[in-house]
């Protein structure tokens, strides 16, 4: 593995900076910055949330920082799915989401294919809710939250409660390696209408992802409100990323430079994870709720790069004595 490399940069070198709403990327900030548990980090939250000038704020407390592992930078999209389900069984609706059974614990347990197999979940009374679609059920675990509208004329928001401790893997990559797609023909949609159009070969496919997600109902977040994300706070469209925590602090702001078709220059916040999301140059943007943030989801995989605002006295922390 590479040795993760620090560059402490200067806001005159972030591409855009002074065009963005920092104001936004504020209100953002301050809805997480009280959960960060680090004291240089929960120093600024009285100060951000009586700021007044947005940009200040971020220039005056805080450094960019170039952080980097080797791997090039990655951006991908996700969002949080509307699906239509059932409260109970029924002939349409025959394929269940599952709260956290109690026996799991982090450590590996019973992989996605003994899980769906299997009976091990089997009338325990886990069931959350049924769906029509197993590929609805795959991707509401990818996207680790959805809101679900039942046939009883009720709706319920679902949010991540835990997995069953194996590593994900990609099954787009898995269809490139096949030499079914290129790397640039694979998106959520494609991988969709390939498991639909191959039901056999499809669900076999999804089983080489060991990971299986698990759920627990969110109702409480108001409608209005997005899906909680990491921190357990809801999260902004377009304004919350998913990141690697190893790497980058859960709350921090975090420049991000996405290139391709339509490139975004704009300050987010890093409030959510993915079992997907890992290195130091790896970015999840949450798009929105719905089919069309679903469809732009979807289309979203770009290089370019990513800078995460530190504290003053954590980002020079970070250089070595003999350039201090």
């Amino acid at each position: 593995m590479a040795k993760t490399k620090h560059t402490l940069l200067d806001f005159s070198e972030l591409s855009g900076w002074v065009d963005d709403d920092h104001s936004a990327a504020l209100a953002v900030f301050s809805e997480t910055c009280e959960d960060i548990g680090d004291p240089d980090w929960k120093a600024l939250c009285p100060i951000a949330k009586t700021a007044t000038n947005a940009r200040d704020f971020f220039e005056r407390f805080f450094v960019p920082v170039l952080i980097e592992d080797g791997a090039p930078m990655v951006f991908t999209g996700y969002f949080e799915p509307e699906l239509e389900g059932s409260a109970v069984p029924t002939s349409r609706f025959r394929f269940p989401i599952y709260s956290k059974p109690p026996e799991v614990s982090g450590a590996p347990w019973l992989t996605r294919r003994q899980i769906e197999e299997g009976r091990a979940l089997e009338g325990r009374g886990l069931e959350i809710a049924w769906l029509d679609d197993p590929v609805d059920v795959f991707f509401l675990q990818v996207q680790g939250s959805g809101r679900i509208r039942l046939q009883d004329g009720r709706s319920i928001r679902v949010g991540f409660g835990g997995k069953n401790g194996h590593e994900y893997s990609s099954i787009g990559r898995e269809l490139v390696r096949r030499g079914v797609y290129t790397e640039h023909q694979v998106s959520a949609q494609v991988i969709r209408n390939w498991v639909k159009n191959n039901p056999v070969d499809g669900r076999e496919l999804l089983w080489v992802n060991d990971s299986f997600v698990f759920f627990r109902e969110v109702s409480e977040v108001p409608s209005d409100k997005g899906p909680l994300g990491a921190m357990n706070r809801s999260i902004t469209a377009m304004r919350s990323i998913a990141v690697d925590p190893e790497f980058t602090t859960l709350g921090a702001p975090v420049w991000i430079e996405k290139q391709g078709s339509d490139p975004i220059n704009r300050l987010m916040i890093a409030q959510d994870t993915g079992s997907a999301i890992k290195g130091a140059q790896r970015a999840d943007i949450f798009v929105g709720t719905g089919a069309k943030a679903g469809r732009e989801a979807g289309r979203l995989n770009d290089p370019g790069r990513m800078i995460v605002l530190m504290p003053i006295q954590r980002a020079y922390a970070l250089l070595p004595e003999t350039v201090l």
